[in-house]
């Protein structure tokens, strides 16, 4: 049976509202019918504002809609047969139904076939979740519900909507994310059913994006970390599935082993993102990894749980992680160190250490301010132990401000034009007359132009000296 409900579309961008209701109102004059559908649906009735749409058009076929909309907006066509047309300028996606029949590996290995006659249930059965598969009419309000998806959505459940479901493994990642991004829980049978999808023929990109979204989105990274648990996933990912059961010293981690632990970061890290993407996305597969060295590193010393060595344990196994993924290389060489040093606040802060050695901290991890919240997402993890201030994380940052080096790592003062303009010739002495003047500048010798060209002129002399001998 059909549920029905009238839900007004939040659509707060004006010139997007403007042409959803003039491709709905186009698309009926001519014949047929239009029907928000997909995630926009779904978080209209959450209230979340739309902030792009997807259209999908009953009973025309496409060379009729693409006539249709190409009379008023600049569109381009997307794969094969038309399956989707892009509104120019504009976050909206018009498509008709599509039917799709299994011919190859993967989420890529469907030949796909448009139906503008397909009923508008059979369509929503197509989609993944219940939640994603229900239809609003935006001339009437009426959102039409063929799966449940509106019980599903107060009941905080994810479920999917038929056996079709398991034709593209990539569904399961992005149960994953959903269930991060909405606070979800996943039906029996949704779990049971992913248990028998396999990842075959996955794309690396495709998989790293559903991976973003928990990271950038989740609301609680934790819930879809559980369901890539409990749907039998996380064996495509070792690393991961290694932290289950590894114990931990209970005294510093009454939570329980690694995977409870990381779950918890996880869940704290998302209550301190600051909203720029790349700085999250950094910071949140760092948390994600921190304690990746555990499991090889843990041992009972003299009735005491210890993990000696976990942190540059974890940069191989960080980096074979990210590398399945992703080709970003960037982002790889920047989330490593910070698996690397993740305890270095609180050595330091425990030391009183001096300016040298955050300087040095700066140069590896690059940005000390990411390694804060990282140290802080590791201490935040450990529930019931109370949480209420993380003073070495403060006193990290003071000292990193004071020094020009919370967001960066030390710029070098001494260049090798500088070295030319001391009338020395380029040479392979040079990185070992640059390198000395840097480990000096770190160690606070010199903080200026004129300082380091003297302490150059130190050098090229000492190294004159022992060429000379």
């Amino acid at each position: 049976m059909t549920e029905r409900r009238h839900i007004d579309m939040l659509i707060e961008n004006e010139a997007l509202r403007d042409a959803q209701a003039a491709i709905c109102t186009d698309v009926r004059e001519a014949g047929g019918a239009a029907y928000l559908v997909g995630g926009s649906v779904r978080d209209a009735i959450l209230g979340i504002p739309a902030k792009d749409l997807d259209i999908e058009v009953h009973g025309l076929p496409s060379e009729r809609l693409i006539d249709v909309l190409s009379a008023r907006f600049s569109i381009d066509l997307v794969g094969e047969s038309f399956g989707v047309i892009k509104v120019q300028d504009l976050p909206i996606d018009v498509s008709i139904p599509r039917r799709e029949s299994k011919a190859g590996l993967g989420h890529r290995g469907f030949e796909i076939m448009s139906d503008p006659d397909m009923p508008l249930e059979e369509a929503a059965g197509r989609r993944d979740f219940t939640i994603n598969a229900m239809a609003l009419d935006p001339l009437t309000s009426e959102v039409l519900d063929f799966y449940g998806g509106l019980a599903d959505i107060e009941a905080r459940v994810l479920r999917h909507t038929t056996e079709k479901f398991g034709e593209d493994p990539l569904r399961v990642l992005r149960g994953m994310q959903l269930a991060a991004r909405f606070d979800l829980t996943a039906a029996p049978e949704t779990v049971e059913l992913c248990r028998s999808v396999a990842p075959e023929g996955l794309a690396a990109e495709r998989v790293f994006e559903e991976w973003r979204k928990l990271i950038l989105r989740g609301v609680r990274p934790s819930k879809g970390l559980t369901f890539l648990r409990e749907s039998g996933w996380i064996r495509h990912f070792p690393e991961l599935e290694a932290l289950v059961g590894c114990e931990q010293e209970p005294e510093w981690h009454p939570e329980g082993d690694v995977w409870t632990h990381t779950l918890h970061s996880m869940d704290a890290f998302a209550t301190d993102r600051i909203g720029d993407e790349w700085e999250d996305l950094v910071v949140g597969f760092a948390v994600l990894c921190h304690d990746l060295g555990k499991p090889s590193t843990t041992e009972c010393v003299d009735g005491r749980i210890r993990s000696y060595g976990h942190e540059p344990a974890g940069v191989d196994l960080t980096t074979s992680f990210l590398r399945r993924m992703t080709r970003q290389r960037a982002l790889i060489d920047e989330v490593a160190p910070l698996v690397a040093h993740h305890l270095k606040p609180k050595e330091l802060y425990r030391a009183k250490a001096g300016n040298a050695a955050i300087r040095r901290l700066a140069r590896r991890v690059g940005r000390i301010d990411r390694l804060v919240r990282v140290a802080r997402a590791d201490q935040k993890g450990c529930p019931p132990r109370p949480f209420d201030e993380f003073p070495e994380g403060e006193w990290l940052l003071e000292r990193a401000r004071a020094l020009s080096v919370a967001d960066a790592a030390p710029v070098r003062i001494v260049l090798g034009r500088h070295l030319i303009e001391l009338g020395q010739e380029p040479g392979p002495h040079f990185s070992a007359i640059l390198n000395a003047c840097y480990e000096a500048q770190l160690d606070g010798v010199f903080d200026s132009l004129d300082g380091g060209l003297d302490h150059a002129r130190g050098v090229i002399e000492r190294v004159r000296s022992e060429d000379g001998q």
